[in-house]
């Protein structure tokens, strides 16, 4: 519904209800909902968790959930994040792992695979 009154507003208006700083953001996702999805995991938000953020809802829109693939998922953070260590310094942000509380903060589905215990990854 909200997304429908959304599009209303943006076709009469001709002003976009999305926010410029996250073009890519899911329906009904808005940075206050992402910092009390934070607090409740227990993080504080940074400007390098936005840049995680937006990095994740970019790749959930150019990818659609056929193509939605864990391990290109990873190898994507890994590259975009080399610099500032890759999914190791990916992990000291988001101890709940980069994709799962990542996505939960981005306000994405978590895509299957992203949590296995048996696998390593911590929720």
């Amino acid at each position: 519904m909200a997304s429908l009154i959304n599009s209303i507003i943006e076709a009469e208006s001709g002003v976009s209800t999305k926010n410029p700083d996250f073009p890519n953001a899911p329906e009904g996702w808005t940075p206050d909902v992402a910092r009390t999805l934070a607090r409740d995991e227990g993080l504080e938000l940074t400007d390098e968790h936005w840049e995680v953020t937006r990095a994740l809802q970019a790749y959930f829109s150019q990818h659609t959930n056929g193509s939605r693939n864990m391990r290109e998922l990873h190898d994507a953070l890994e590259e975009k994040f080399h610099p500032q260590g890759g999914i190791k310094h990916l992990y000291q942000l988001l101890p709940g792992g980069p994709v799962a509380q990542g996505c939960r903060i981005a306000g994405l589905k978590v895509p299957a695979g992203a949590i296995d215990k048996s696998f390593g990854s911590v929720v």
